[in-house]
């Protein structure tokens, strides 16, 4: 198995599995942060979004409010749970003009070229993100909109070195062993890719941010319901007890009521055709 197939298989079972505890009403940073990058966009009614590693919805459902009956929204995931969950949404929020299908971003075979490509906590899941950002790219008709959203510096510590911890304790092999979010967490590195991605120019902003904590079952929820997951469904029973019993101990008895949710926004708009 090549390295690309092998992150794709793991991806795909890590949010499966998240699928359950994924919209978790602990877990809102998803729906905050998507919504987040939809308002950046200044999306008009008529116009047609592209949602690449859309999860739950948590982009492609407001976007799809956005754009209106006259508009659309096609979004993709490796994850079939969580397309499903993403489809109950639009179904409760009434929206018929929002399509959920399993694709994979490297192979999106895509003739339309879409007012908006979005990609919301998933370009570094693959190996060749700068393939990744021009396949994107391609996507995008002239004077239309790229937006890639990811996490900026220290995502969700301190709780992520008492996780990660815990993980050393029981199986040292598996520490730190799925984290690719760390590859691009700064303004800097972002712009790096983009232009690796024959992005030339983009608006990359940095921003600042938490995510409340309030009980040990809050954190142990966000743990589940992330990427966190697919460490977790390496270990056995006893492992598993263990680690969950450490986490729920340590925000306990660290006090703690919040977790650093730091994001990296990037918008940018392709030239028009000469």
């Amino acid at each position: 198995m090549s390295q690309t197939d092998e992150n794709k298989t793991k991806t795909t079972a890590t949010y499966n599995a998240a699928s359950d505890t994924y919209d978790d009403p602990a877990n809102f940073f998803w729906a905050r942060f998507g919504l987040k990058t939809i308002e950046r966009l200044n999306l008009q009614a008529g116009e047609h979004i592209l949602d690449v590693c859309c999860g739950s919805g948590a982009s492609a459902i407001p976007a799809s409010q956005k754009v209106g009956a006259s508009g659309s929204v096609f979004g993709i995931d490796l994850s079939e749970k969580l397309l499903s969950l993403a489809r109950i949404k639009a179904k409760e929020h009434n929206l018929q003009n929002v399509e959920f299908r399993v694709g994979d971003m490297l192979k999106l075979g895509l003739l339309q070229k879409f007012d908006a490509v979005v990609c919301v906590f998933g370009i570094f899941f693959v190996e060749d993100m700068a393939q990744a950002v021009h396949a994107l790219w391609q996507c995008v008709r002239p004077t239309g909109k790229l937006a890639i959203t990811t996490w900026g510096p220290r995502f969700f510590e301190p709780a992520t070195t008492a996780f990660w911890n815990t993980i050393r304790d029981v199986r040292p092999e598996l520490y730190k062993g799925f984290n690719p979010w760390d590859r691009i967490t700064d303004p800097t590195a972002v712009m790096t890719l983009l232009n690796e991605g024959r992005v030339e120019q983009a608006d990359v902003v940095a921003e600042s941010g938490s995510h409340p904590i309030p009980s040990p079952e809050a954190w142990w929820s966000a743990v589940l319901g992330s990427g966190y997951r697919g460490t977790l469904e390496q270990l056995n029973a006893k492992e598993l007890e263990y680690v969950r019993t450490a986490n729920m101990e340590y925000i306990q008895r660290s006090g703690i009521t919040s977790i650093e949710a730091n994001v990296v926004y990037a918008v940018a708009i392709k030239p028009s055709a000469i």
